[in-house]
């Protein structure tokens, strides 16, 4: 068989893709390792920058997120017993919405169902080749058949672990990473939320997020050591270790209750380059990996989407290619500058291993500043939101 555009992937990135491209008249063939139930089990964040809300809208696909979603125009800093708060609308005249991962990939897979999309689950042994010539194909086995699909291009949405992005070469690719010395105990309850913003908070038992899903739905997070297990906590242990890190106000008013997901999220910073190779392109995951301290996954990986649509389009309704050719060039410019702002962010909120009194001093010099300096919170808030595409 054959198609225009394969997109390895049927996680938010990809479908975001195959939708835009829907929109625009290219056919697409949607590849996907896992089951859609599995797909839509997994618990990933829910802070949308403004960026990727443009795109849902471009998409078509952001009437229930509009509806159900809750925009944020600030969010809470706390340390040393205090809390202050970085107003994103002040700043920057933009906001953020706390929608989801979930419920992006459901309304995409629901988008996508709609116009009869064509998406293959439980696909095994996917192999990319040709990439690197004018006639791409990918042949993977599905329900005890090897197929083949001939296609123009090759969209890699498939994740760090993956096949698009080990198809490149070695002597092409070029990794860069950094391993963080800890990892987020992460809780899932049925809870209201502590307080109506997100609490990033630093203290001396090491970092603490309270964050949210809805009205009734919260996630909360401490800073753990990689070695540990969620096995060795109770949620009782949770939920005393928590109040001991964010501002005691906070702490009075938890409203606490049995987990319904208890996980622990390693860190780490990861970029490749090249994120293009012949006619394969990277996206998301598969091309660059931040911590979660500021919530760039998810929107790092819809900038990628945002330049490889606009390339496909201009090349289907003109032949031209420029944007193609610029693809991971404006891609990594972006990814970098968003791997700087979740480096920054997470070592000024997190405890170190080893950590000396002169880098926790510096630690809570550079917060004071952020308190009480109008241009660095507003530094701060023009990366939370999101750079321009």
């Amino acid at each position: 068989m054959r198609t225009q555009v394969v997109i390895v992937g049927g996680g938010p990135s990809g479908l975001l893709l195959g939708q835009l491209l829907h929109r625009a008249g290219i056919e697409t063939v949607v590849l996907e390792r896992q089951s859609r139930a599995y797909v839509l089990g997994r618990i990933r964040a829910g802070v949308l920058e403004r960026g990727l809300v443009g795109l849902m809208g471009e998409a078509g696909v952001d009437a229930r997120m509009k509806a159900e979603g809750f925009v944020h125009d600030g969010t809470q800093i706390a340390y040393d017993h205090e809390m202050f708060r970085v107003d994103f609308a002040e700043h920057t005249g933009a906001t953020v919405l706390v929608y989801g991962q979930t419920e992006v990939t459901r309304d995409l897979y629901e988008a996508r169902d709609a116009t009869g999309g064509d998406t293959r689950f439980e696909v095994d042994n996917v192999v990319i080749d040709g990439a690197d010539t004018d006639a791409p194909y990918v042949m993977f086995d599905h329900e005890g058949k090897r197929v083949r699909i001939d296609c123009d291009f090759v969209a890699g949405c498939d994740g760090f672990h993956g096949v698009s992005r080990k198809t490149i070469p070695d002597a092409v690719r070029r990794d860069y990473e950094k391993v963080y010395p800890f990892g987020w105990l992460g809780v899932l309850s049925e809870t209201p939320p502590v307080h109506p913003e997100l609490i990033y908070a630093n203290s001396d038992r090491g970092f603490a997020l309270c964050s949210m899903r809805n009205a009734n739905l919260s996630r909360y997070y401490i800073q753990c050591e990689m070695s540990d297990s969620p096995d060795n906590w109770t949620d009782d242990a949770f939920w005393d270790e928590l109040r001991r890190r964010i501002p005691q106000a906070a702490a009075d008013t938890l409203v606490t209750g049995p987990s319904i997901e208890k996980s622990i999220a390693p860190l780490r910073s990861y970029v490749c380059e090249p994120m293009r190779w012949g006619r394969l392109f990277l996206c998301g995951d598969a091309a660059h990996i931040v911590p979660p301290t500021g919530a760039k996954g998810l929107n790092t990986a819809a900038s990628d989407v945002h330049y490889l649509n606009q390339g496909l389009r201009q090349f289907y309704a003109t032949g031209d290619s420029h944007e193609l050719d610029a693809y991971s060039s404006n891609a990594l410019a972006r990814v970098w500058k968003t791997q700087r702002f979740s480096w920054w962010f997470s070592n000024l909120m997190h405890r170190y291993p080893g950590q000396s009194d002169f880098d926790r001093n510096m630690q809570l010099a550079e917060l004071a500043f952020l308190r009480d300096s109008p241009e660095a919170q507003a530094a701060m808030a023009q990366n939370y939101v999101g750079l321009p595409y």
